[in-house]
């Protein structure tokens, strides 16, 4: 396990393209990745980003277009090849063993050695050198398990490292990490960076590309559209993503919040392993706000948000909405009681694929669209036009399948149904995931809007910039606890050391602290 430094060849990936049955992921891209720069690939989810990197570790191959190494064309078919080339991945679903070791997970597929026996103190070593060179922090012994995801995280480059990469991927690595973390890794990236390594930084956030960039080309639905300045402010970047120029700011006025319409009060509700995920958990929201629930993905929203809509069921703790109570309660009654829900994963619980438009504009309220056992289908097509035009869903048809749609216009389907209707609660959990800039103008508007009906409202987002954009009040969760509760203007670091489990009071005094040092 060595460290190369030396200088090294560009690495250029050459009129790249990739089918997958009709739909072309990679339409003839061409980029060159250079030792000593951090190129980040810029586009929204499902632009192509991922699939081009896979192409590049050898986890696919291209129909058309090759990979050069300097003068050397490279035929890479699986991820041994790349990574004995220099290519290192950073994966955004973590890859490690979690019943391993840090040293264990480090000598998976190369192990040292011999007579077939694992040199785990050779890895130790390893693991120990290349932690003090960059800052990383990592026990050896550790089990992965038991290990933060940030320090998981951690785990992953220090094994592309010792495989002696030279040219680094990170495919969305920020997804799961805190705003200190993130800033660690930004650190971490350009230690990299200036040693000679090259850098590529695969990502949708505008704010971590200026932070970090030297290159920056821009992806839109499988093709390269152009190249853009690390100097590019947010909102010209923004508008090379979508084709057109959108607003990145929440206009909203502020909040007049009447009487609390959504009561948690002491919830515990278990993970489908057993484990406690909501531990005596308190909350309320009021009519005409916008309360965001802040935290790092896996700790306790997913089962929160679901055992507010009935899915899971609490094992103590009392819930009611406008004061009917709907604690063990089932969807059915939950949505007849007035919550409206926006779930994280809408393609297994927001709606049916095969089904159209129309169809499922109407899932959730039936009994309005039927008469005597038969469905009253003019009703449905003229609901699905008017709703097609006031959410501005972009189709051909409203008998179009909602599988055929593009990610944005699908959440609007989700949120035109759920906004179809008088709500007490809105509970949208990652909103705007997998969403293009421009839809998630119109989603945000669109909430602050039920917002403004009066409607109580609760995100939960995993977006930082999205929680400070549209939350009249954050509450930071943490091991299934809310840790606090703050308002929008919370300096960013504070609501960072919050996440990680600090309190209030204690990461103010500690940011304070900080600034006097």
């Amino acid at each position: 396990m060595t460290v190369t430094t030396a200088k090294a060849p560009t690495l250029t990936l050459d009129s790249i393209t990739k089918r997958f049955g009709s739909l072309t992921a990679n339409d003839a891209i061409t980029v060159d990745i250079t030792p000593g720069r951090i190129h980040c690939l810029l586009g929204e989810n499902g632009a192509g980003k991922s699939t081009l990197m896979n192409i590049l570790f050898g986890l696919l191959e291209p129909d058309e277009g090759e990979i050069r190494l300097g003068d050397e064309v490279l035929n890479l078919t699986n991820p041994k090849q790349a990574m004995a080339r220099g290519i290192g991945m950073v994966h955004q679903h973590f890859m490690l063993i979690p019943v391993f070791t840090v040293a264990e997970n480090m000598v998976l597929g190369r192990e040292p050695g011999s007579a077939g026996l694992l040199d785990i103190n050779s890895a130790r070593k390893t693991v120990r050198e290349l932690s003090a060179r960059y800052k990383l922090d990592v026990d050896p012994d550790a089990l992965v398990e038991d290990l933060p995801v940030g320090i998981q995280q951690r785990v992953e480059i220090l094994k592309a490292l010792a495989g002696g990469a030279r040219y680094l991927i990170f495919d969305e690595p920020t997804a799961v990490l805190t705003p200190q973390e993130i800033d660690e890794l930004m650190l971490v990236m350009k230690a990299l960076r200036d040693e000679g390594r090259a850098i590529v930084f695969i990502t949708h956030k505008l704010r971590e590309v200026r932070q970090v960039a030297d290159d920056i080309t821009v992806i839109r639905r499988g093709k390269v559209v152009g190249q853009a300045e690390p100097n590019a402010s947010e909102a010209e970047l923004a508008s090379m993503m979508v084709g057109r120029s959108v607003s990145l700011k929440v206009e909203k006025r502020p909040a007049e919040p009447g009487g609390p319409r959504l009561v948690v009060q002491d919830l515990t509700v278990a993970a489908p392993s057993g484990q406690v995920a909501v531990d005596h958990l308190s909350l309320e929201v009021r009519g005409g706000e916008i309360v965001c629930i802040a935290g790092v993905q896996g700790n306790g929203q997913t089962e929160f948000a679901e055992a507010l809509l009935g899915t899971m069921t609490p094992l103590s703790g009392h819930v009611t909405l406008d004061g009917v109570d709907i604690t063990r309660a089932k969807p059915a009654k939950t949505i007849k009681a007035g919550l409206g829900y926006v779930p994280e994963d809408r393609h297994r619980d927001g709606f049916v694929g095969e089904f159209s438009i129309a169809e499922n504009l109407v899932l959730n309220n039936l009994d309005e669209f039927s008469r005597g056992g038969s469905l009253q289908l003019k009703k449905i097509a003229d609901n699905a036009v008017a709703r097609i035009e006031e959410f501005d869903i972009r189709s051909g048809s409203h008998t179009q399948p909602v599988r055929s749609l593009s990610g944005g216009n699908q959440q609007k389907v989700v949120l035109a149904r759920e906004l179809s209707r008088p709500l007490s609660l809105l509970l949208a959990s990652q909103p705007t995931r997998g969403v293009d800039v421009g839809a998630i103008e119109f989603l945000h508007t669109r909430i602050v809007e039920e917002r403004d009906r009066g409607t109580a409202v609760l995100i939960v987002s995993t977006e930082l910039e999205e929680v400070e954009s549209l939350a009249d009040r954050i509450a930071v969760m943490y091991r299934g606890q809310i840790v606090g509760i703050v308002p929008p203007d919370t300096p960013r670091d504070v609501l960072g050391l919050m996440m990680a489990g600090i309190s209030h009071e204690d990461a103010l005094a500690t940011t304070k602290e900080s600034v006097n040092e």
